[in-house]
This record gives C-alpha cells, sequence and structure tokens, in this order.
C-alpha cells in the first residue's frame, strides 16, 4: 500500500476545492436523487477543457434485455469502421449522463483516434442493482457483434469503472476478445473501509456521506454489498480478463480499493498500467481547465487505448 499520511493537494486543486466551499452548495446526500442528477447536471461543464469537434457525433438507441431502449452517443473523429470504446459514465449508479461525459468522450476519441460509445444506463432509485451491470453487459455484448466495430475496449470513471470492470470479468467469462478496461477511479470493494476512505472521506470532494447515500439507493439488498458484480474485488477469480489501465487520484477514498484490484489483476498475470496523479482529488477527469493533472490523464488514457488498438 502506498503510505501516504498527509497528502498534499497542488494548489490549484486546493483552490478548487476552496470555490466549491464558498459556494455553499446542499451536500448531495442531503437533496433527493432528482435533484442531486440536476445539480450534478448543471455543474458538469464547469471546469472542463474546451467541446472539441469531432467528425461523427450521433445519439443512437442499444435495446437491453428487456426491450428498453438504452440512449447512447457515439463519437469518431473520422469516418469509417473504428476501434470503439463502450464508456460508462461516473455518478454513483444515480448522478451523470451522456451529457455530463459529453467533453470527456470527446477528448478520449480525439486523441486515441477511437471511436466512443456512452452509455445511457438506468440508475438508481428507479431502477437498482443490477440493472446498469446488466444494461452495461448488453450494450457490450451489441456492440461486439457490430460489423464495423474493428475491436472493442471497455471504460469508464468511478461507478462507471466499476461496470467496466465487470463487463471485463464477464466477457472473459463469455471468451469475447475485449482490447482493454480504462478505468478511471473505479469503486471496486465492498465496504468504504479501506485507509483512504477515512483519510479522504471528508473535505476532499468525494465524502463518506455522499459514497453512503449512493450505495443505499443502488443496493437494495445488505448481501448485494459483497456481490462481485457491485465489488470486482470480491470476483473469485480475474484470470483472462482484459488488459487494464488504471487512472487513480491520490487525495480520493477510492485510492486504496484501486490499487487493490490493479494488485488482484497483477497477481493474475493480466497486465496493468497504473498511474497516480498526486495532489488531485476524484472527479480530476473533469476539471481539465482548472487541473493540469486531468489532461495527463487524459493524454494517458488515450495512449493506453492507441496500444491496445495498435492505433
Amino acid at each position: 500500500m502506498h503510505s501516504l499520511s498527509h497528502a498534499p493537494l497542488t494548489p490549484a486543486m486546493a483552490g478548487v476545492l476552496h470555490r466549491m466551499a464558498r459556494a455553499r452548495r446542499t451536500p448531495m446526500h442531503l437533496l433527493t436523487p432528482q435533484q442531486a442528477r440536476d445539480a450534478y447536471e448543471i455543474g458538469a461543464a464547469m471546469l472542463e477543457v474546451p467541446k472539441a469537434h469531432l467528425a461523427r457525433v450521433e445519439d443512437f438507441t442499444i435495446a437491453a434485455r428487456d426491450g428498453v431502449a438504452i440512449p447512447a452517443r457515439r463519437y469518431a473523429p473520422t469516418n469509417g469502421p473504428l476501434p470503439t470504446l463502450l464508456f460508462f459514465h461516473g455518478g454513483g449508479f444515480m448522478i451523470g449522463s451522456v451529457n455530463t461525459h459529453d467533453i470527456l468522450c470527446r477528448e478520449l476519441s480525439r486523441l486515441s483516434g477511437c471511436a466512443v460509445v456512452s452509455l445511457g444506463y438506468r440508475m438508481s432509485p428507479e431502477h437498482r442493482f443490477p440493472t446498469a451491470v446488466e444494461d452495461a453487459w448488453d450494450a457490450l455484448a451489441w456492440l461486439a457483434t457490430q460489423p464495423d466495430s474493428a475491436g472493442v475496449a471497455v471504460g469508464g470513471d468511478s461507478a462507471g469503472g466499476t461496470l467496466a470492470a465487470v463487463c471485463a470479468i464477464q466477457a472473459r467469462d463469455a471468451r469475447m476478445p475485449l482490447a482493454l478496461q480504462l478505468l478511471f477511479y473505479p469503486g471496486c470493494a465492498a465496504h468504504a473501509d479501506t485507509p483512504s476512505h477515512s483519510r479522504f472521506g471528508s473535505g476532499f470532494l468525494l465524502d463518506q456521506a455522499q459514497i453512503q447515500f449512493f450505495f443505499s439507493h443502488y443496493l437494495p439488498h445488505a448481501a448485494d454489498y459483497t456481490d462481485w458484480r457491485f465489488a470486482p474485488l470480491n470476483a473469485p477469480d480475474v484470470d483472462g480478463v482484459a488488459p487494464a489501465w488504471f487512472g487513480l487520484a491520490e487525495c480520493d477514498p477510492l485510492v486504496d480499493e484501486g490499487v487493490l484490484y490493479a494488485d488482484k489483476l497483477r497477481l493474475a498475470g493480466v497486465p496493468v498500467d497504473l498511474d497516480i496523479y498526486r495532489g488531485v482529488t476524484h472527479e480530476f477527469i473533469k476539471m481539465g481547465r482548472a487541473i493540469p493533472e486531468a489532461k495527463l490523464a487524459h493524454q494517458a488514457a488515450a495512449q493506453a487505448l492507441r496500444k491496445a488498438f495498435d492505433l
């Protein structure tokens, strides 16, 4: 484990947190799920890099197993067949959308040269565990059968990183070739009990109360917490899953479980690249206008995609 007793925030990150604190917004766990969604949508692009123009951006739907049309958006820097990253947005399985992660997906597509399909999977509390997992898998299974997808990877941030990690295990079980799992600070553990959860559980953007708020709405049963489809660290084995790239934030309650999951994959012989961005918090990859580390993480993730897809 990394021993970072008092990880200092970068001046830019400290400035962002200071401005957020000054804004005195109602803490998310005191809002209704719909209010939390609305608040996140409004603030989502405030610190993002400028919106990149791409050759193709199109909205479409993917049918889930129960026939529901799941919204999706395809980004591509050129026309014609391209390898594709299936991306799952973060937001604790409750907030976030294709729109909140639009700029990030544009950057990943622009910088890597691959296509990105962003999925608007169903969220809690209207749709509780395991609906999000099933929507994610149904989209991946559909994408893998498309004639113009010249290779497929999965990726996501936070809760979306959890979905991507789970999809990688399911793809292995289905003998579906997957080029990469691209994981920005994924949730991996059953309980918020690693040292980083107490060290960074208050005042570092993602608070303990917020984590519990998300989990209590998403997981209907106590037993769901230990289900590996929620906590990939509990997967019985991860041998033969796709290679992984991790982009973690040093000052993030989830950093320890991200490192533990990277270790679990490495022990199983899975190729792993692990980048820990120093002095930044959860959600930093969506703050490229203020936080230089966000742009570094975009570049590193794009490089991992290019390598995995041979671009």
